[in-house]
């Protein structure tokens, strides 16, 4: 991505594919145009060169076939979390029934049953994030971003939700692009980490972790190893 000047360069000559299915980490420094990358990908950025391919079609603006979790939960405070949840579908003109019964769905698999007529006030951090996962998936699509999700929660929380977004991946098998500057939750959670350099922000390497096993163990030898390689090759934020 290109600006009208070159001071502002913030993606320099990225290109890489994402495979259906698969959990993939994009993985970089603070202030490295992580964010920039994935709203671009997510339609709300136009690139200023180059494009965004879908199945070998470029696509223009937002994609029904993608849907995006934020840093920031971005709740709706006046509805409920079944009203949040069934936000998209009720958009799209889905019927109330189904609708429901979708909401339902997600709201079970998030692990938020019993809460479905809570207010996001009500909800402590993870929750709240969790109602932003169920909404994502509840729009229906096909690939599912999260943009730094787990970022401002507690560590305790934070591996709880890395645990809880494997255990909905493996059972939903959606493609999903989850940004960090975590460089223990990339390994925790990839098949596969592209790892940027700071900005502009260029592909230093992409490591295939698809052989680890799962659960995965960050104090397994294996483990600490590729942390440490990823770390070393690392760029500092500035």
């Amino acid at each position: 991505m290109f600006s009208r000047t070159r001071a502002n360069l913030i993606i320099d000559d990225i290109s890489f594919d994402i495979y259906e299915n698969e959990f993939l980490v994009i993985l970089g420094p603070g202030q490295a145009g992580k964010t920039v990358l994935l709203n671009m990908i997510a339609g709300l950025y136009p690139p200023t060169s180059g494009s965004i391919q879908y199945e070998g079609k470029e696509i223009h603006g937002v994609d029904p076939r993608i849907s995006m979790v934020f840093q920031k939960t971005a709740l709706l405070p006046w509805r409920t979390v079944m009203g949040n949840v069934s936000f998209g579908p009720e958009l799209a003109g889905c019927p109330a029934r189904q609708m429901e019964a979708d909401a339902r769905h997600y709201i079970d698999l998030v692990g938020l049953n019993g809460f479905e007529k809570s207010y996001p006030r009500q909800l402590s951090g993870g929750m709240k994030q969790r109602v932003g996962i169920a909404r994502a998936y509840c729009a229906g699509p096909e690939v599912l971003i999260m943009d730094e999700p787990f970022g401002a929660l507690d560590a305790q929380t934070r591996y709880m939700m890395e645990d809880k977004i494997l255990e909905i991946w493996e059972k939903e098998k959606k493609t999903i692009i989850f940004v960090t500057n975590n460089i223990e939750e990339a390994c925790y959670l990839g098949e596969r980490v592209i790892l940027l350099s700071k900005c502009p922000a260029k592909v230093k390497k992409i490591y295939d972790l698809s052989d680890f096993p799962r659960p995965r163990d960050n104090l397994d030898k294996e483990f600490m190893r590729i942390r440490q390689e990823i770390s070393a090759n690392t760029d500092l934020p500035f």
